[in-house]
């Protein structure tokens, strides 16, 4: 047994079991260490789901009982939403979208743009740094450290040189590279010091961490469904009311108006306003479901099994040589690395078809930042052809379900490829 403390609470766990692995259900001997991509169902999730198909209409279309209930049920959803991030629908709107990516993209397009610089950061996902490049004339990168860390100093040095001038800071909660945990607080305090609002890209966090919007000050928050053990196609924006108040819809349609006429359109109040077409119910169940099971087994402890786990599996990793790690012990689970000798392509290909463990390897969506850790010149980065294969990296992602066990079954194939490799 191993005690754990953290935020003064005290759980005494298996160091082998996970203490959440009876929320998925088993899947047939392989090991899913690519959880940082997408996540399985929580068995709720899949209960949820079946249990409502035999009820399903529209929402905020039909009429008669089974509809009251969809559309009861739907908004609930979006309560949960607001409640599990740390905020309530009097400062704070949450619409709905497929995934973290459309919701940048939807606000990227309601931002004010005329005259405006966006700030992100080196270290972002595409989707976070590549929709405010195309709708912005002037996007600027907060530079990273040595380590891959973000330098608050140079940020504040950007919003000073652009001061009133800059609409969004956008910045991810957690690197999906090396799992880093970006200091939102303080982000969010120096944007607003300079007159910018913050929005926080929090696919790799949410999962993981308690978010309190309203605490560390956050305007907006991007997230995705199937990070969060609810793969079907749903995500999240939510945002301040008064922006989504003062805005027009980007994408209309049916449910986004409130009258219209030859000459005339009435926009429907937010949310709807921004929710054109028939909505992914379906999807809203599962998201609703897997919230529910987070919040019941606890942000804290979740936190504290997955960060023992991933600690013990970064002390054996840093004692195989000729391994180089791109994480440290203070992020979301997420580790990176490579090993002398053999290329990250075929590193990932033997931990899947030859241990039946499932990783990622290349660049993960966030080629400057990799580039960058990699220590490649962005020049020469074109040089490094599709078909012969561009530099990258391994990355491991555990879940609240995986296990010592398997931790260990990792790092002793690795131990064992390293070993043919050194051989050789």
């Amino acid at each position: 047994m191993c005690e754990l403390s953290i935020y003064g609470m005290h759980m005494s766990i298996n160091r082998r079991e996970s203490p959440f692995r009876h929320l998925i259900k088993a899947h047939g001997g392989f090991i899913n260490f690519d959880n940082a991509a997408t996540t399985p169902p929580f068995i709720a999730v899949m209960k949820a789901i079946d249990d409502f198909s035999d009820c399903y209409p529209s929402v905020h279309r039909g009429s008669g009982r089974r509809a009251d209930h969809c559309s009861g049920l739907y908004e609930k959803t979006r309560a949960d939403i607001l409640d599990f991030f740390g905020t309530d629908s009097s400062t704070h709107t949450a619409i709905y979208t497929r995934n973290t990516t459309e919701s940048i993209n939807r606000l990227a397009e309601l931002a004010p743009r005329k005259d405006k610089t966006v700030i992100v950061t080196e270290m972002e996902h595409h989707s976070n740094d590549l929709p405010w490049r195309q709708r912005f004339a002037e996007t600027l990168h907060v530079l990273t450290d040595a380590s891959g860390r973000l330098d608050l100093n140079h940020l504040e040095a950007l919003l000073k040189n652009r001061a009133g001038r800059v609409a969004i800071v956008s910045v991810s909660g957690a690197s999906n590279v090396t799992g880093f945990i970006n200091p939102i607080r303080e982000t969010a305090a120096l944007a607003h010091r300079y007159g910018a609002m913050i929005c926080v890209d929090a696919a790799q966090l949410a999962p993981h961490r308690r978010i309190d919007m309203k605490a560390d000050g956050i305007d907006f928050l991007a997230f995705s469904g199937h990070k969060m053990y609810a793969p079907f196609g749903i995500g999240g924006l939510i945002g301040r009311k008064d922006f989504f108040s003062s805005a027009e819809p980007c994408m209309c349609g049916g449910g986004t108006v409130n009258l219209v006429t030859k000459d005339l359109v009435t926009w429907a109040d937010p949310p709807a306003r921004f929710e054109a077409g028939t909505p992914n119910l379906m999807g809203a169940v599962a998201l609703g479901a897997a919230l529910r099971v987070l919040k019941e087994s606890g942000m804290d402890r979740i936190e504290a099994w997955e960060s023992a786990l991933a600690n013990h599996i970064i002390d054996r990793l840093s004692q195989i040589e000729g391994l180089k790690l791109f994480s440290r012990k203070d992020g979301t689970g997420v580790i990176s690395f490579n090993m002398e000798g053999i290329f990250h392509k075929t590193l990932a290909d033997r931990l899947s078809y030859e241990a039946g463990i499932e990783v990622r390897s290349g660049c993960f969506c966030a080629q400057p930042y990799v580039q960058k850790l990699l220590g490649i010149d962005p020049a020469a980065i074109s040089g490094f052809s599709a078909e012969e294969g561009r530099p990258g990296m391994v990355r491991i992602s555990p879940g609240l379900y995986n296990t010592y066990d398997e931790a260990d079954r990792l790092c002793e194939f690795l131990i064992s490829i390293r070993g043919e490799v050194h051989s050789g």
